[in-house]
C-alpha cells in the first residue's frame, strides 16, 4: 500500500535528517549572491527603498508603486484573501478567480455526490448560469494599509504590568479601528508586527457571493496526492477557478440571482512565455504564520519534543483512515478533505525537522545569540542582559504543558471526531452557564447548524478505531500531571466499545434528539451520555488546567520575545528583519532556481507532462491519469502552451512562502501571471522557522499547464477568451 510505503519513506528521511545533525550542509551550485539575499515576507506598502532596489537587481522591471498604490490601480488590487485561509487572484475583467484545487477542495466536495463526483470527474461551468454558489464563502481585498504604531502604543510603558499594558493596547486598537477612514461597506482591523513593536491598520472589502467556475479532477488537481505532497519533482495541476459576484454598484452583496460579475480595479494578464533559470518571481499573498526569530532553546523544543509527538499521533490516525478509504468509495468521498488536512502537516513537520537539522539552524541561532550577548555587554545594555537566560527558564517551564496541549489538540480537537463533537457540546453547556437560556438557545442553533455539515462527512466505523488508538496514545504519553482519572483508571478499548455502541454522538439524528428540550433537560441528557462524559472530562482539563497554564507562561514568553525582537533590530542595525507572517498581505520575491537537496542529487527548475506519464499507475488513487490527458499527451496536442514541444507542469523558485500562500500568484518581472504557488519542497518546510536560500524552494503550477487543462482537456475555451494573454519576453 502506498500509505505504508510513504510512512516508511518519511521515517527513513526523518531519521536520516536526525543523524546528520553535525554534518556540513551540502554545497550548492545555485548558491544565491549575498548582495541579493532572498527570503522575507515584506509589507507591500513599505517596499520603496531597499526592497525595490533588491527586486530590480533580481530582474524586476516594475516599481514599488506598480505593486502597491493607494491612489491608482496596482497589483495588490488583484489579490484576495480566499475564504480566510488561502490566497487567490483576479485574472479577468469579469471577476474570474484562480486559486489552488486544495483551497477550493471543500467547496468542490460539498457539491459532490456518488452520482455527481466532481472530485473524481472535475467540474466546468460552460456558462455563468452553471456556476455554483457557495454559502458562507468569502474573499477579502485590501484597500489600504496604514502604520498606526504611534496611536496603538500611546501611553504604553514598559514598566506597566503585562495585563495592564495589553489592556491599554487593546483599547487603543479599538479606538483606531473605530475612527479609521473608510466607506460604509468596508471594514478595518489592526494587526501586530515585529512581536508587538509595530502595528498596522488594514482597510478591507469582503465579497460573499463566490461561485465555483471550474476544477480539474483530483487525478490532475491532486496528482501525486500524499506521496508527492511537499516533494519535488512535482507534477500536480493544483488549481481551481471561482468567480466574484457583486451588486449593480460593484459592491459586496450576499448571493442574489441578479448579482453581476465583479469588475476589478486590476486583474493579472497571463504570460505565455514561461520561465527560465534565474527569472525574477514575485509571490503576492497572505502567508499564515512564521516564527523566524525564536531563540535556539525554542527551536530545540519544537524539533526534539513537540513535533515528534504530533507526527506520531497523525501517522496512526492516517493509517487507520487510509485503510477505510481504500475499501469504500463513500468513505473516500467523506474523508478526502479531512485526510488531506491531517496528512498535510504530518508530512510538513517531518520535513521541518529534517530541514532544521540539515541547515544546522539551532547552531546558527546559538552563534547569533553569542554575538547578541557580546553586543549587549559592549554597550552595557542592562535591560537586555537577561533575555536569553529568561528564555531558558521560561521554555523549561512551558515544556510539559506545551506537550500536554499538543496531545489534547491532536487527539481531542483534530483527529478523533467524536471527541471534537463533544468539545462543541461542552462549549454549548458553558454557553448556558454564561448566558442563561437565551445564550444557550443561540448557541444550540449555531451548534446544530455546524453539526449538519460535520455529520454529513462522518463515519463512526472509521472514528471508533481512531478513538481507540489515539486515546490510548494520549493516556500513555501525556505528562502525568495532566492525565485525569477518567483515562488513568479506565480501559480505553472497553471505553470505545461502550461509547460507539451507546453514545448519541455517533449520528446527526441522535444528536438532534439529544439537544431537544429545555436547557436543563438537554444538559442532563448530555451528562448522561457515555461519549460526552469522556469528552467533557478532557475538555474540562484543557479549559481549566492545560490552557490556563500554557497561556500564563506564554504571556511571559511573548513579553521577552517582544523585547528580544526590539533588541535584535537595535543591536544589528545592518541586518534586515522582515516581520513574521500573520495572515496579512505580503510580497516575497526571488528567482526561478533548481537546487541540490543532498550530495550527488541536483534538481532542475521545471517538470513536464512526460513526468506525469512516468508516474502513471492505472487505477491508483494517487497516480492515475485521465484517459483524455493520456490521449492529448500521446498526440502532443498541447496547442499554444507547449515549450519546445513539451508541456510544462510545475516549476520552483526561491520565494519565501508558507501556509496561506497557497493559491498565491507567481508574477513575472513585468507584472504578469506565470504560475500558481501551491507547496514547498520537503527539505525547505523549515522556512517557517529558518529560511535558507540554498534549500528552501516554493513549488508553482506553470500557468501554461493551467491554460492547457482548461482549454484542451476541459474544452472551457470561453474562460481562456476572458483572460488577457501576453508575450512579455517577445
Amino acid at each position: 500500500m502506498k500509505f505504508l510505503k510513504l510512512m516508511a519513506f518519511a521515517t527513513v528521511l526523518f531519521l536520516v535528517g536526525c543523524k546528520t545533525t553535525q554534518s556540513t550542509p551540502v554545497a550548492s551550485t545555485n548558491k544565491i549572491d549575498a548582495k541579493q539575499a532572498q527570503g522575507g515576507m515584506w509589507i507591500p506598502s513599505l517596499l520603496e527603498g531597499v526592497n525595490e532596489t533588491e527586486m530590480q537587481n533580481l530582474g524586476m522591471k516594475m516599481t514599488a508603486k506598480d505593486i502597491y498604490d493607494v491612489n491608482n490601480s496596482s497589483l495588490k488590487d488583484a489579490i484576495v484573501h480566499f475564504n480566510g485561509g488561502c490566497t487567490a487572484e483576479v485574472i479577468s475583467s469579469q471577476g474570474l478567480l484562480l486559486t489552488n484545487h486544495h483551497c477550493g477542495y471543500g467547496q468542490i466536495q460539498s457539491h459532490s455526490s456518488v452520482e455527481h463526483d466532481y472530485l473524481q470527474d472535475g467540474f466546468w461551468a460552460m456558462n455563468k448560469s452553471e456556476e455554483l454558489k457557495n454559502p458562507g464563502m468569502f474573499v477579502t481585498f485590501i484597500n489600504r494599509i496604514d502604520d498606526v504604531t504611534a496611536q496603538v502604543l500611546e501611553g504604553v510603558l514598559e514598566s506597566m504590568d503585562l495585563k495592564v499594558q495589553q489592556s491599554l493596547i487593546d483599547k487603543n486598537i479599538a479606538k483606531v479601528t473605530k475612527h479609521a477612514t473608510k466607506e460604509a461597506w468596508q471594514e478595518a482591523n489592526v494587526k501586530s508586527f515585529y512581536k508587538g513593536n509595530q502595528y498596522i491598520l488594514f482597510v478591507t472589502e469582503k465579497y460573499t457571493d463566490i461561485r465555483l467556475v471550474g476544477a480539474p479532477p483530483t487525478s490532475i488537481g491532486k496528482f501525486g496526492s500524499d506521496t508527492d505532497n511537499w516533494m519535488w519533482p512535482r507534477h500536480t495541476g493544483d488549481f481551481s477557478m471561482f468567480r466574484i459576484y457583486a451588486d449593480k454598484n460593484n459592491r459586496p452583496a450576499d448571493y442574489a440571482v441578479d448579482n453581476v460579475p465583479y469588475t476589478p480595479k486590476h486583474f493579472l494578464p497571463v504570460s505565455l512565455d514561461g520561465v527560465a533559470e534565474n527569472d525574477f518571481t514575485l509571490v503576492f499573498g497572505f502567508p499564515g504564520r512564521t516564527n523566524e526569530y525564536l531563540p535556539a532553546v525554542a527551536i530545540d523544543q519544537i524539533v526534539n519534543t513537540l513535533n515528534p509527538v504530533k507526527i506520531d499521533i497523525r501517522a496512526n490516525a492516517l493509517k487507520i483512515v487510509d485503510g477505510f478509504m481504500r475499501s469504500d468509495k463513500s468513505i473516500k468521498i467523506k474523508y478526502a478533505s479531512k485526510y488531506a488536512g491531517i496528512a498535510n502537516y504530518w508530512k510538513k513537520w517531518i520535513g521541518e525537522n529534517q530541514g532544521i537539522e540539515k541547515s544546522n539552524a539551532i547552531a546558527q541561532k546559538v552563534t547569533l545569540e553569542t554575538e547578541f550577548s557580546k553586543r549587549v555587554a559592549k554597550k552595557d545594555l542592562a535591560g537586555y542582559s537577561s533575555l536569553l537566560s529568561d528564555f531558558e527558564t521560561l521554555y523549561a517551564e512551558v515544556e510539559e504543558v506545551a506537550l500536554a496541549r499538543d496531545y489534547w489538540v491532536e487527539v481531542v480537537y483534530r483527529n478523533v471526531e467524536l471527541l471534537n463533537a463533544s468539545f462543541k457540546l461542552y462549549q454549548l453547556e458553558n454557553a448556558y452557564t454564561r448566558g442563561g437560556e437565551a445564550g444557550f438557545n443561540k448557541a444550540r442553533t449555531a451548534t446544530l447548524n455546524r453539526f449538519k455539515g460535520f455529520y454529513k462527512n462522518y463515519s463512526p466505523k472509521v472514528d471508533k478505531p481512531v478513538f481507540a488508538r489515539l486515546v490510548q496514545m494520549y493516556k500513555e504519553g501525556i505528562p502525568t500531571a495532566f492525565l485525569n482519572d477518567v483515562l488513568k483508571n479506565g480501559n480505553v478499548a472497553a471505553m470505545a466499545d461502550d461509547i460507539y455502541a451507546n453514545s448519541a454522538l455517533v449520528s446527526l439524528a441522535k444528536v438532534e434528539a439529544l439537544l431537544n428540550g429545555t436547557p436543563e433537560e438537554v444538559i442532563a441528557k448530555l451528562n448522561a451520555d457515555a461519549g460526552y462524559k469522556v469528552g467533557k472530562a478532557l475538555s474540562s482539563d484543557f479549559y481549566n488546567v492545560i490552557n490556563p497554564k500554557f497561556n500564563e507562561v506564554n504571556i511571559k514568553i511573548a513579553a521577552v520575545q517582544k523585547k528580544y525582537m526590539k533588541a535584535l533590530r537595535e543591536l544589528f542595525p545592518n541586518k534586515r528583519f522582515f516581520p513574521d507572517a500573520n495572515s496579512t498581505l505580503r510580497v516575497t520575491y526571488g528567482q526561478v532556481k533548481g537546487y541540490d537537496p543532498v550530495d550527488g542529487v541536483s534538481y532542475g527548475n521545471t517538470t513536464y507532462l512526460g513526468g506525469v506519464m512516468e508516474k502513471f499507475v492505472p487505477g491508483d488513487y494517487e497516480f492515475d491519469v485521465p484517459k483524455k490527458l493520456q490521449e492529448l499527451y500521446k498526440a502532443k496536442d498541447f496547442g499554444q502552451y507547449a515549450d519546445n514541444g513539451k508541456m510544462p507542469v510545475c516549476f520552483i523558485g526561491t520565494n519565501h512562502t508558507t501556509g496561506g500562500n497557497s493559491g498565491s500568484p507567481a508574477i513575472d518581472a513585468h507584472g504578469n501571471l506565470i504560475g500558481l504557488n501551491f507547496d514547498r519542497v520537503w527539505e525547505g518546510t523549515m522556512s517557517d522557522l529558518n529560511y535558507d536560500a540554498d534549500i528552501c524552494r516554493n513549488i508553482m503550477v506553470d500557468v501554461r499547464y493551467i491554460l492547457f487543462i482548461v482549454d484542451k482537456f476541459a474544452g472551457a475555451t470561453h474562460l481562456i477568451d476572458e483572460m488577457k494573454l501576453v508575450h512579455p519576453k517577445k
